[in-house]
């Protein structure tokens, strides 16, 4: 009974992390983009799946009621991320219009490893979302598990780690695709749109 009542746990923490992190999203449109490129894969998937059962962990443990006490580091967080989130929009916008000037895709020169670590460090930590979904939203409802908020937070953290395994290493299959420099020129203008709408709402939530 008590292995029942804790794998049902889990399994509903797992659903409900899934329900939060599979839209689309700034983190989520970058590993997308990194698995299409085949570039540092493992290791942007670490770094958000790592990230992710660090801050779950932090909510089990009811870091988020400290949180909820200093908005102004929320705020900092908000405008910092948000800054980031047009630069990088600006960016794709600039690639999807002049693809001769700043190439994307197959044809375009590798970032380092070194680039790919800090542009993903700071979609994972300099957005205010994730501490809201997974320290504050999350950590509450785990907390209200009864005896077993932990199992949730394990269900929560496997849901991230399996989420970004699927997108990063299971972009490749859209490979064919995005075999024309064409759909690249889409891609980037869709990562724009998505990094300018998500720091508009970064800026303004």
């Amino acid at each position: 009974m008590l292995v029942s009542a804790s794998v049902t746990t889990a399994v509903t923490g797992l659903v409900f992390s899934l329900s939060l992190i599979v839209v689309i999203g700034a983190q989520n449109t970058f590993v997308l983009q990194q698995g299409l490129r085949r570039e540092h894969v493992l290791t942007v998937v670490l770094i958000c799946a790592l990230s992710d059962v660090l801050l779950i962990g932090a909510g089990v443990a009811g870091a988020g009621f400290l949180l909820e006490d200093r908005a102004w580091l929320i705020q900092l967080v908000r405008i910092g991320g948000a800054a980031f989130l047009f630069g990088y929009g600006l960016l794709a916008a600039l690639r999807a219009m002049r693809p001769n000037a700043l190439r994307a895709g197959p044809d375009a020169p590798p970032a380092s490893r070194t680039a790919v670590v800090s542009t993903c460090l700071a979609f994972t930590w300099l957005n205010p979302g994730v501490y809201l979904d997974t320290v504050i939203l999350l950590g509450s409802v785990a907390n209200t598990q009864s005896a077993y908020p932990w199992w949730f937070g394990v269900g929560a953290a496997l849901g991230s780690v399996l989420w970004f395994l699927a997108l990063g290493f299971g972009a490749r299959l859209l490979a064919p695709v995005f075999s024309r420099p064409t759909a690249w020129r889409f891609l980037d203008a869709f990562i724009a749109v998505v990094m300018v709408a998500v720091g508009l709402r970064v800026l303004l939530g």
